[in-house]
């Protein structure tokens, strides 16, 4: 073989793996992959010549075979590529008919004469070029180019077979070749840059309008920020950045974590990093921004590139329901829900402390001699009073109305607690000097040590509390603790727990029961969507007595799985009644203990009453409280998620009063969540309706229902909606209902004539 001939070889097959290696790295430009495999099949031109000049019949006729095919696949594949050069690409079907058709034609034409497949194949190549030229003329000076060309390599494929002149025009073929390959590249060049610049154009004006802040970074320096992300850092433009762009925007002991995530993410060790925190404005002021950000080339160099969400305005109403949450309003001490917070870390810390509840005595009197405001003003001075005096020793938290509690950690919990004690005593010495008055008061402290006393909050909160109530018995300021008062008060004690035992045996126990109604917008027809199950305790000889007593004491003597079982059997035999009355009914929540929900048998338990009375799971909704949810959370979540696996929904009741609600809407699979009436009742003050509103839009988001429970006035109902919640339940549309009033009620919702506001 020539020298002539090893050139055309090379040519094609480095011209070929250029355009293949060029595809790539941009798989955009298609025709150059189809090009440059048209380039590697012609580069075996050459050898399959050498074979069909060969004397032996036998590999003549394998060169004239392979010099058909050649032609053939060269051709198909030259087409394909110009046709997707012309943005004109075909079809998969018509690749294949294509690629068939040349095959086909070419062996047979070579069956006759092989120098027909030659010449047949110059007239399709001249034609593929004309065709090029037609549709290339107005893409560019490169396009137009490559359609000359491809008319002269087709040109030039005439008299190949000639003897005498193979080399000369194997010669030209390579250099006209080269020549179509380098015109190639440099529009596939130019077609990725035109492609850069209009993703980059796009992607400007997509950044220029965008709510979220885009910034891109490299090292040190901010290259690019949209207005966005100016207008988050408090900036007119980028000129106005005249430091370190993390020493400026970034807390001190985030710096290095984020230089490295950012090296991390140039090299490609992190594919795409996420993350949240506090960051500083050019000004100082603090925001919360949540960040996305990967790798991405600008200007030809790596750099890191960032959406930027200010979270500010989020974190800030969250910040503010959790502080309403853990604080009371009045004066803004922590309230009950962060005592029992403070109980549980110091009681897992297993470390020793003193828990004081204080309460004023006679404080109903502040209230009945002068205005309300006076009783108020006299509860902030003396929290004030109490904290400025306790600084550093104790934590003042307020309980509830008179209510105080002080939680002094030490390891002598007992001389820390008479410490405390006496600096009480003498502070409150002193008068209360207020405008216009001058109080002396006089409080009652119980006192619970950790752990001689107990080792759980709540107990401890209770033997605090019982102390209290045994110091009440002398006057003035006292002190009592909790070992004295359980040795000489359990008479009455005793004796209530005694009439409980005969109340469950007597079936002393009924069910009353309050509406749940939805409104779609103020002033429409309210419509009955559920009723709460309330327990009633008609003790003989006492009257009716308040859950809030009964339900702590069958608590405390273990009788709180058999009043269970007694409330929910009695709802359930309430529904069953119902439907058979009225053909349907609508569903009935039952509250449940702690204790019963960490009953490992309660969820058959409560199967198995549906089942005795043949009410559908459907109909029957289970309440618990925040607090026992937050104290037990992992065994909760295991029985909630065991009930609803038998379709019996449960609700969250009291919520915003507690600690961690927002972790349990996101942990518990619970189905609705109730609104405590304290977060109900100031509205429609603003900040209430703002907090409201900031819970219903974490319920939306987590799919959750909503009731607000408390309501009592049109005021009231009408911010509630307005926040985005639409149940509602309180006085405002009735009491607590026995079960015949509470039967009007399911025949108007089952049935089409009645109207809820005909029922009264």
């Amino acid at each position: 073989m020539s020298t002539t001939f090893f050139f055309h070889l090379a040519i094609n097959l480095a011209v070929g793996t250029a355009l293949l290696f060029a595809w790539h790295r941009d798989r955009r430009q298609a025709f150059l992959r189809w090009v440059g495999l048209a380039f590697l099949v012609q580069a075996c031109t050459p050898l399959a010549f050498v074979a069909y000049q060969w004397p032996q019949p036998l590999p003549h006729a394998f060169g004239a075979g392979a010099l058909a095919l050649i032609a053939a696949l060269a051709l198909a594949l030259l087409a394909i590529g110009v046709a997707h050069l012309a943005n004109r690409p075909l079809g998969r079907t018509a690749r294949r008919v294509l690629v068939a058709l040349l095959l086909l034609g070419s062996l047979v034409l070579g069956a006759i004469d092989v120098r027909l497949v030659q010449n047949g194949g110059a007239a399709l190549n001249v034609a593929i070029g004309l065709a090029a030229c037609v549709w290339l003329w107005p893409l560019g000076r490169a396009e137009r180019l490559s359609g000359v060309l491809l008319v002269l390599v087709g040109l030039n494929q005439f008299e190949f077979v000639w003897p005498g002149a193979l080399e000369s025009r194997a010669a030209s073929a390579a250099v006209l070749r080269l020549l179509l390959g380098l015109t190639l590249l440099h529009a596939a060049g130019r077609r990725s840059a035109a492609d850069a610049l209009l993703a980059r154009d796009r992607f400007m004006r997509l950044t220029e309008h965008s709510h979220q802040g885009v910034a891109v970074v490299r090292g040190e320096q901010l290259l690019y920020a949209n207005p966005a992300l100016l207008r988050i850092y408090g900036l007119r433009s980028l000129d106005e950045v005249h430091t370190l762009w993390r020493d400026a925007t970034m807390p001190a002991e985030e710096r290095a974590v984020g230089r490295q995530r950012h090296r991390d993410l140039l090299d490609g060790t992190l594919a795409q990093a996420s993350w949240s925190g506090l960051r500083y404005r050019f000004d100082g002021t603090p925001i919360q921004l949540r960040f996305s950000a990967w790798r991405v080339d600008w200007d030809g160099a790596p750099a890191e590139q960032l959406v930027v969400t200010d979270e500010t305005a989020q974190h800030d109403a969250t910040t503010k329901l959790l502080y309403q949450a853990m604080h009371d309003e009045l004066t803004g001490l922590p309230n009950r829900s962060a005592l029992q917070r403070r109980l549980s870390e110091l009681c897992d810390a297993h470390t020793g402390f003193a828990l004081l509840v204080l309460d004023v005595d006679r404080f109903a009197l502040f209230n009945e001699a002068h205005d309300p405001t006076v009783g108020d003003a006299v509860l902030r001075a003396l929290a004030e009073r109490l904290e400025r005096a306790l600084q550093g020793r104790a934590e003042v938290m307020r309980l509830g109305e008179d209510e105080f509690a002080l939680l002094a950690p030490a390891a002598d919990s007992e001389h820390t607690a008479r410490q405390v004690a006496q600096t009480v005593r003498e502070l409150l010495a002193q008068p209360l000097v207020l405008t216009g008055h001058e109080f002396f008061l006089d409080v009652s402290m119980g006192v619970a040590l950790h752990p001689a006393h107990a080792r759980e909050p709540d107990a401890l909160l209770r033997a605090a509390n019982a102390a209290m109530h045994e110091a009440k018995r002398t006057p003035g300021t006292s002190l009592q603790f909790a070992e004295e008062r359980f040795a000489r008060g359990s008479g009455d004690t005793l004796q209530a727990e005694q009439a409980l035992r005969a109340g469950l045996k007597n079936e002393e126990f009924s069910l009353v029961y309050q509406p749940k109604v939805e409104l779609r917008t103020p002033g429409a027809v309210p419509r009955l969507v559920g009723f709460e199950a309330l327990a009633r305790w008609d003790r003989p000889g006492r009257g009716r007595v308040s859950p809030l007593e009964f339900i702590p004491a069958a608590e405390r003597t273990g009788l709180i799985g058999a009043l269970g079982t007694m409330i929910l059997a009695q709802a359930c035999a309430q529904v069953a009644a119902w439907r058979a009355t009225h053909g349907d009914c609508v569903p009935v929540a039952v509250n449940v203990s702690p204790l019963q929900l960490l009953d490992p048998e309660f969820p058959e338990l409560v199967v198995a009453t549906l089942q005795r009375f043949d009410v559908p799971p459907g109909l029957l909704s289970l309440e618990i409280t925040e607090s026992a949810a937050v104290t037990h959370m992992e065994e909760a979540r295991e029985q909630i998620a065991q009930l609803r696996i038998h379709g019996v929904e449960v609700a969250l009741d009291d919520f915003g009063t507690g600690f961690s609600s927002l972790n349990m809407l996101r942990s518990l699979p619970i189905r609705t969540v109730k609104i405590d009436r304290s977060l109900i009742e100031p509205m429609p003050a603003a900040d209430a309706t703002a907090v409201v509103k900031a819970i219903c839009d974490i319920a939306g988001a987590l799919d959750l229902d909503l009731i607000a429970e408390g309501v009592e006035t049109e005021a009231q109902a009408r911010a509630a909606l307005a926040a985005g919640c639409r149940v509602l339940q309180g006085y405002l549309y009735a009491r607590p209902l026995a079960a015949a009033e509470a039967a009007r009620w399911v025949a108007g919702a089952v049935g089409t004539p009645a109207r809820l506001a005909a029922r009264g």
